[in-house]
């Protein structure tokens, strides 16, 4: 068994880019970075199945967007480099997680250089840019919406209402520091925002196209196709009804209870799996 503890291990961490290097978690004696042991988002993100789940579930609600779909569109290679998109975020936020203060402060200063750069029209014409403080306020929201939604479905549906809107706040720090305004702190407020924001979205082929892209089988390992399957109909079951409807996603009530359970049992055995996660790592250094 410890055999096949370890080859999974190995898959995840080869998934997401873990110890390649690229992102420092080693922290200064007494810096605990921009959250700490005692904040809810060390909670929250570290449960692998569950960020999993809800990334994939941000980027479905993101491309909704149609001044972000076309970012997306325009400047990057969403179709070849899928892989890389998910590393780069996976890294992005353990660093600013569970890294030092320079370590997260490095990581967003590198993101707001690659926003700087992404701008361009609309095919109606109207102009885009990913400096956009209320696009990075859409992205922001989304992404932690459908983290903390799945965190709760899958790992602690106990979490108190109080803890959920504390995590809203602690991830706000983030959002301005990457240039976003107006920022939802409560669970009351980001439901607000989404109403507010819904008469702005759209639905049309690139979206579809986007989504195959993400949606797609992206290796020919049968359990890293069959882990793959089970977070993808998950995170399709943790849209908001409105927006599984935009998309054009069906899901029955038995089908749900399926992927549920499916997710449940995929979750129990990463959990069992995963012994060296940054998560871990942060949680030992900030015990010595």
């Amino acid at each position: 068994m410890d055999q096949v503890r370890r080859s999974i291990e190995r898959q995840v961490h080869q998934l997401i880019g873990f110890g390649s290097g690229e992102v420092d978690l080693d922290r200064p004696a007494g810096d605990h970075g921009l959250f700490g042991p005692s904040s809810v988002t060390w909670r929250v993100h570290g449960d692998f199945t569950a960020m999993m789940i809800g990334g994939l579930s941000a980027l479905l609600l993101q491309m909704l967007h149609p001044q972000v779909l076309a970012g997306v569109w325009d400047h990057s290679n969403f179709r070849e480099d899928a892989l890389g998109r998910l590393r780069r975020t996976a890294q992005f936020i353990s660093g600013t997680t569970y890294g030092s203060t320079r370590q997260a402060l490095l990581l967003i200063d590198r993101i707001n250089e690659i926003h700087g750069r992404i701008q361009g029209r609309l095919p109606d014409g109207t102009p885009y840019s990913a400096r956009d403080p209320d696009l990075l306020t859409w992205v922001h929201v989304t992404s932690t919406s459908s983290f903390l939604r799945a965190y709760v479905r899958y790992r602690d549906p106990m979490l108190r209402y109080a803890d959920q809107d504390r995590y809203l706040a602690e991830m706000s720090d983030i959002a301005r520091r990457l240039g976003a305004v107006s920022v939802p702190v409560t669970l009351g407020e980001m439901e607000a925002y989404f109403r507010t924001v819904r008469p702005r979205l759209r639905a049309d082929e690139r979206t579809r196209d986007v989504a195959r892209a993400l949606l797609e089988p992206r290796s020919g390992r049968l359990e890293a196709s069959l882990f793959q399957s089970v977070t993808n109909k998950a995170a399709i079951d943790l849209l908001p009804a409105w927006a599984a409807r935009m998309h054009g996603f069906a899901l029955h009530e038995p089908e749900r209870l399926l992927i549920r359970g499916g997710a449940q049992g995929a979750a129990a055995v990463l959990r069992w799996a995963l012994r060296d996660t940054s998560a871990r790592r942060a949680r030992r250094a900030s015990s010595t």
